[in-house]
């Protein structure tokens, strides 16, 4: 996505890549279908915005957090497939780790918990697992990181081995108070500080494009994981202002400000930002499947042809009629952080068809978000507006059912990919072509508002209605854990 200096977009390309699912519970990504992806994309719309007359200054980058890549320094080339957020392959090595009492230290220096969503663990996997893997990262011959590491990687043609703040901090391996990689925490999981990259500020001087890559030397001049990226171009730079975003999962995070709090209610205490050395906190919570719940509909199940289908769907019954999915296909994420739980669907009769599955799916990304915010709200924060973006902001119906749920204003930006906006937005400051934060900040504007409009003895017989169905499915993954 190419933006201008007023950061409305100029040109975009995008395409779809092949996830991989070799087992259950297991999700991959061949990295090299990143890299070509992402460089057919970056041509294409490099070439539609010289078209335009434009000359692009400096490239910023955004990435789903957590996945986790190893490749050889000589070649480049990934030693195995990357291991996706979404993967559950080392739930039982977190829950051993758990028993043995390790959560509580590696909360306090990370912010995180146990849980197969973080990278440290996947790299474990990954060294314990890829014949010679171990020998290799000991001498210095393998380097680690998530995709925006390896992105600059190919990008500079190997010559920047980079990350930033944000990044790091979702790996379990980095001290967010210390704001350095823990020796402790590379004890811990038997990490060889020699494989990591180099943390930055979120904008910085990451590496200089190889020429013959984009066919121009660019500067990487900003560099966030697509929460803090998305919550970047909300405008969310003060403390207390919160944003949810709802792409293939659903993140709400809220600025904590230079405070690190510690939640009592299960949610992640992570790097906001980090800029000039100073860094911002926020509390997070993550829900796993939000869009890729209406990809199941679309690709698993079949009953639709396309996301917006799933609206369409949706407001063509008066009602749930009683059915409610539970999308725990990789797990319950926050506040539950359970992931040996497995979706299932719920109030199933005769006349049950394809609208009352779409609507129940939708329905179940808000009840999660309810919960999130509940989770927040125990631990002090007081919301009056939640700011949303990602691909299912744009479903109306939704963001009107989310309002009511949550008994609060839901506002959609003008600019609807702020995780890309984000991402721009660093790299621009840097080149000197943007204002600076409190500025940009307050030239946020919303296109919509959504404010409660909801029955509150309706509202509270769907949410009785969900924790029900969220109780079985815990009680059943209690039973199979016995």
């Amino acid at each position: 996505m190419v933006l201008d200096g007023r950061l409305q977009i100029v040109a975009l390309a995008q395409e779809e890549f092949p996830q991989i699912f070799p087992a259950q519970g297991w999700v991959e990504h061949d990295p090299d279908d990143i890299w070509k992806s992402t460089r057919r994309v970056a041509d294409k719309a490099l070439r539609a915005a010289q078209d335009k007359g434009f000359e692009v200054l400096a490239i910023g980058i955004t990435n789903q957090r957590e996945t986790t890549v190893l490749w050889h320094r000589s070649s480049g080339r990934a030693v195995a497939n990357a291991i996706v957020w979404q993967d559950r392959r080392t739930s039982e090595q977190c829950l051993r780790r758990k028993a043995a009492g390790e959560e509580e230290g590696f909360h306090s220096r990370t912010g995180l918990l146990l849980d197969p969503y973080f990278s440290c663990t996947k790299l474990e996997w990954l060294l314990d697992n890829v014949d010679g893997a171990r020998e290799m990262a000991a001498g210095g011959k393998l380097a680690f990181g998530t995709i925006d590491s390896w992105l600059a990687w190919k990008l500079t043609g190997g010559k920047a081995h980079v990350t930033d703040a944000t990044n790091a901090s979702r790996t379990g391996l980095f001290n967010i108070h210390t704001q350095a990689w823990d020796p402790a925490l590379l004890e811990q999981f038997n990490i060889p500080e020699a494989i990591l990259p180099r943390v930055h500020d979120c904008v910085a001087e990451f590496g200089i494009t190889d020429k013959t890559v984009l066919g121009a030397s660019l500067p990487i001049f900003g560099i966030a994981g697509d929460q803090q990226a998305a919550a970047i171009g909300q405008g969310c730079f003060n403390e207390g202002d919160i944003k949810s975003t709802y792409g293939t999962g659903c993140f709400v995070l809220v600025n904590t400000g230079d405070k690190a709090l510690n939640s009592e209610n299960r949610l992640l205490t992570t790097v906001a930002s980090r800029f000039d050395g100073h860094t911002s906190y926020a509390l997070e919570g993550s829900i796993f499947m939000a869009g890729a719940a209406v990809q199941w509909l679309r690709d698993s199940l079949g009953i639709i042809k396309s996301a917006p289908e799933s609206e369409t769907l949706a407001k063509s019954i008066d009602g749930n009629h009683g059915v409610y999915v539970v999308p725990a296909f990789t797990g319950l994420g926050a506040p539950h952080w359970r992931p040996d739980a497995r979706a299932a669907v719920f109030g199933l009769t005769r006349a049950s068809g394809r609208a009352e599955l779409a609507r129940a799916t939708l329905e179940a990304v808000a009840y999660q978000t309810y919960d999130l915010l509940q989770a927040m709200i125990k631990d002090g924060v007081s919301a009056t507006a939640l700011r949303v973006d990602g691909g299912m902001a744009a479903n109306g119906w939704l963001m009107q059912f989310l309002a009511d749920l949550l008994q609060i204003k839901v506002e959609r930006p003008q600019i609807m990919e702020t995780t890309a906006l984000g991402a721009a937005y660093l790299a621009g400051w840097r080149a000197g072509i943007y204002a600076p934060p409190s500025e940009f900040a307050s030239g946020w504007k919303a296109q919509a508002r959504f404010e409660p409009a909801m029955d509150a003895a309706h509202r509270l017989s769907l949410l009785q209605g969900w924790h029900a169905a969220v109780s079985r499915v815990l009680a059943a993954a209690d039973e199979q854990a016995r």
